[in-house]
């Protein structure tokens, strides 16, 4: 587990990128990502599950990337990152770097937010998730 305050608040900073590298296995034990968007204001960002891009034995070759509010909703779900959102994707100028891995663009409000990690046909691997902030 990592955590990132932002403890001065007269401050205008902005966390750019967090990540998570982990074993995707199945059932209870995926990957899980959370953060929280906290301020007034909306902000972009792009999701990112990895897998067969990483340089290492082992790794998860198809990741699928659901994406959770605070409520427990799915705002969005990916298999396969060329499948939905390409162009928007490419836009961001960091798409996945292999079409088997899945990605997410959304502005999102103020709150909590989870993002879940598992491999397609219970598959299992070493995977990683990001989430950026994109700039406007």
């Amino acid at each position: 587990m990592i955590e990132v305050y932002d403890l001065d608040l007269t401050v205008d900073s902005q966390l750019a990128n967090i990540s998570t590298r982990s074993r995707v296995q199945t059932g209870d034990a995926v990957m899980i990502g959370g953060f929280i968007i906290s301020g007034s204001a909306s902000q972009k960002l792009i999701v990112r599950a990895m897998g067969p891009s990483l340089p290492l034995a082992g790794k998860l070759q198809d990741p699928r990337l659901d994406f959770y509010n605070g409520q427990g909703d799915v705002i969005g779900s990916n298999d396969n990152w060329r499948s939905d959102q390409e162009m928007e994707i490419i836009a961001t100028t960091i798409p996945p770097g292999d079409d088997q891995e899945a990605a997410i663009v959304r502005t999102l409000t103020p709150g909590n937010y989870t993002a879940i990690v598992r491999g397609v046909n219970n598959s299992t691997g070493v995977g990683l998730v990001e989430i950026y902030t994109l700039r406007p």
